[in-house]
C-alpha cells in the first residue's frame, strides 16, 4: 500500500547555508567536548565512545525490528504471492464475482451476499463520501457494481482484485488477513477498523471457493467429481477451514460431520511453540505451508514428511513437499510476516464482559483444585516446551490429530480467548460453549467440580 506524501517544502540557499553553518558549529562543539574528555580522562573518553557506538547500534537495531515488523504487516494484508494465478487464472474467480452484467457470468457477488458469507471491509480505505453513502443507507447492497468499486478501492479485507488499464477485473486473489483479520463493526455490521489476528469466524471459505466456475482442477486434484467438491466446500460452514484436504482427500470425519477446523486466532502466538490445532510446525512452517500449498502462492516450501503416501496420498502424488516455483513471492516474505505475527498481543477484554468476582474465584481453581494450570501454563497458557497430547490424554479421538506428522494435539494458548467464542471449541467446534469445556474436563479428569465452581472457571477464561 503506499502512502502519499506532500509537496517538498522549498528551502531557499541562504537557508540551506545556516542550517550548514549550524551542523558544522555542532560538529565542531562536540568534537572539542570528546577532545577536552580524552584529555582529562583517556578511559573515560573510551567509555563514552563505546557507549555512544552501543547506542547507536541498539538504536539501529530497534529501527531495523519496527521495519521488519512494518513490512511484515504489509505482506499480512496485502500480500497475495501471486496466487491470483491460481484464484483467478484457473478457478475464475474473478468471473463470479463480477457477473455476466459485468464481463464475468452469473449474478454477480453484491455486497449483501459478500457480507453474507463473511467477507469484511476496512472502513479505513473508504473516502469519507464512501462512508457517509453507506452510514446514510445511500449504497445499493444488492448491486455486483458496488463490490466492484470496493475491490479497487483495496478495502475487501484480505481479498485483492487486479484490473486492467479499462477497469475491468480481471483476476482475484487471498491474503492472510482473510481468514486471520476481522473488522469492528464500527462503520456497519462487517465494515470497520481491522483486528489484525482475529479469527473471522464468520467467514464461510467453502461458500466463497464454491462460488468460483470452474473447481474441476480441484476435483481432478483429488480424484472425485465437482458436485462431490462442492458437497464438502458445503458441508465447512461459517468460521471453517479444511488445510489438510489437499494433503489426503478427506472430506469428511468418520461419524459424517465435516474434517474442517475452526479458524484459529493468528495473535498471542510470543513464546507459543506449535502454531496449529494439531503441530505441524512453527509460524514460520505454517506461514510457507499456507502460502505455499493453501493459498496456491508462488514460492518454496519443503516438507518430506508429505512424502507418506499412506497418510497424504494427494500431496505424495502431487509432491507437495518438494514446492519450487521458478521465482518465489514467498520466502522472502517469511521473516516480516513472523516478527508482525509476534507482535500481534492477545487482546483484553471489554470492561463488564465477565464477572469479575467470580473470576477471580475461577482463577484460584485454574491454578489449584482444577489443575488446569498444569497443561496451560500462565501466562502463556500453553506448556512452555512440546506442548502436545494425544487424543487419549485429552478425552477425545484422534481423527484429526491422525491428519497430521504429529498425530497429536496442541495445548492451545487461552489468552483472547473472549474473541472467538464464536462456532464453539476444540479444533472442530464440538463443544459449543466454555462450559461444555469445562464439563469435558471435569468429566475426563475426574475433578469432581460443583456446578458453581465450573461458573468460575467459566468467568476467569473469559477475562483472560
Amino acid at each position: 500500500m503506499s502512502q502519499q506524501r506532500g509537496p517538498t517544502p522549498r528551502r531557499t540557499l541562504p537557508r540551506r547555508r545556516v542550517l550548514a553553518a549550524a551542523g558544522v558549529a555542532a560538529a565542531c562543539a562536540v568534537a572539542v567536548t570528546v577532545s577536552l574528555v580524552a584529555s582529562a580522562s583517556p578511559d573515560l573518553a573510551a567509555s563514552t565512545g563505546a557507549t555512544a557506538g552501543t547506542a547507536v547500534a541498539q538504536q539501529a537495531a530497534q529501527q531495523a525490528s519496527q521495519r521488519l515488523v512494518s513490512e511484515g504487516q504489509q505482506t499480512f494484508r496485502f500480500d497475495t504471492f501471486g496466487d491470483e494465478a491460481f484464484w483467478g487464472g484457473t478457478l475464475h474467480l474473478d468471473q463470479a464475482i463480477e457477473g455476466a452484467a459485468h464481463g464475468g457470468v452469473g449474478p454477480g457477488l453484491s455486497p449483501r451476499t459478500a457480507l453474507g458469507v463473511g467477507l469484511k471491509v476496512d472502513s479505513a480505505a473508504l473516502p469519507s463520501t464512501v462512508k457517509d453513502a453507506i452510514t446514510s443507507g445511500q449504497v445499493d447492497l444488492d448491486d455486483p457494481a458496488v463490490t466492484l468499486q470496493l475491490l479497487k478501492l483495496n478495502s475487501v479485507v484480505g481479498v485483492k482484485g487486479v484490473f486492467d488499464s479499462s477497469g475491468n477485473l480481471r483476476s482475484v486473489g487471498i491474503e492472510c488477513a482473510l481468514c486471520h483479520s476481522t473488522v469492528d463493526d464500527s462503520l456497519a455490521p462487517g465494515i470497520g477498523k481491522r483486528l489484525d489476528g482475529w479469527a473471522n469466524r464468520d467467514l464461510n471459505v467453502g461458500a466463497v471457493v464454491s462460488l468460483a466456475p470452474n473447481l474441476q482442477p480441484v476435483a481432478s486434484l483429488l480424484h472425485t467429481d465437482v458436485a462431490t467438491v462442492k458437497k464438502v466446500l458445503g458441508a465447512w460452514g461459517p468460521g471453517k477451514f479444511d488445510a489438510e484436504l489437499f494433503l489426503d482427500g478427506k472430506g469428511f470425519q468418520p461419524d459424517g460431520r465435516s474434517a474442517a477446523t475452526l479458524l484459529p486466532p493468528a495473535f498471542g502466538m510470543l513464546g507459543v511453540n506449535q502454531h496449529t490445532w494439531t503441530g505441524w510446525g512453527s509460524i514460520t512452517y505454517w506461514n510457507a505451508f499456507v502460502a505455499n500449498l493453501e493459498m496456491h502462492g508462488q514460492g518454496t516450501f519443503t516438507d518430506a514428511r508429505l512424502d507418506d503416501a499412506r497418510q497424504f496420498p494427494i500431496a505424495a502424488e502431487n509432491h507437495f513437499g518438494h514446492t519450487r516455483a521458478p521465482v518465489d513471492r514467498i520466502t522472502p516474505k517469511l521473516a516480516g510476516l513472523q516478527a508482525y505475527q509476534l507482535s500481534l498481543a492477545a487482546p483484553k477484554p471489554p470492561k463488564g464482559s465477565f464477572d469479575a468476582a467470580a473470576a477471580a474465584r475461577g482463577g484460584k481453581l485454574f491454578n489449584g483444585t482444577a489443575q488446569c494450570s498444569t497443561c496451560h501454563v500462565p501466562p502463556l497458557f500453553t506448556e512452555p516446551g512440546f506442548n502436545m497430547h494425544s487424543g487419549a490424554e485429552i478425552g477425545i479421538d484422534s481423527f484429526e490429530a491422525d491428519r497430521s506428522p504429529s498425530h497429536m494435539y496442541r495445548t492451545s494458548p487461552l489468552a483472547g480467548l473472549w474473541t472467538h467464542q464464536k462456532g464453539g471449541f476444540y479444533h472442530d467446534g464440538r463443544f459449543a460453549d466454555l462450559l461444555a469445556v469445562v464439563r469435558h474436563y471435569d468429566q475426563t479428569f475426574d475433578l469432581h467440580l460443583t456446578s458453581g465452581q465450573q461458573h468460575d472457571l467459566v468467568e476467569y477464561l473469559k477475562s483472560l
